[in-house]
């Protein structure tokens, strides 16, 4: 089985900037769709972004474009996660999440198609 661990959390500033990084276990890291995804209390998972399993095609919801970049180091077994201009609105548990990009070509958005989960990272941005 795959296994993805967060780390790169913390308290920040608003506009600020943090890095967030996940490491991922197994040897087919490169066929995976990497993605971020976040959660406040009360409210449902939200997508950030995601880079698909070729590294070819990136999205992201509205409210972070321009200001988070995701990237991937398949070399490394790794997705990064670069946020800038942090505001407080971002706080939140990011997750990191994969899901076999040959299987799924669609809804990238949608947190139940992707299969693997890590346990999470707070940030937190303070006004």
């Amino acid at each position: 089985q795959v296994q993805l661990v967060e780390s790169g959390g913390g308290l920040v500033q608003a506009g600020g900037s943090l890095r967030l990084a996940c490491a991922a276990s197994g040897r087919s890291f490169s066929t995976f769709d990497m993605a971020w995804f976040r959660q406040t209390p009360g409210k449902e998972r939200e997508f950030a972004a995601v880079v698909m399993w070729s590294g070819a095609n990136i999205f992201y919801t509205d409210s972070v474009k321009g200001r988070f970049t995701i990237s991937r180091d398949n070399a490394k077994n790794t997705a990064s996660l670069q946020m800038n201009s942090l505001k407080p609105e971002d706080t939140a548990v990011y997750y990191c999440a994969a899901r076999q990009g040959l299987f799924y070509r669609s809804n990238y958005y949608d947190a139940s198609t992707y299969n693997y989960w890590g346990q999470g990272t707070q940030v937190t941005v303070s006004s």
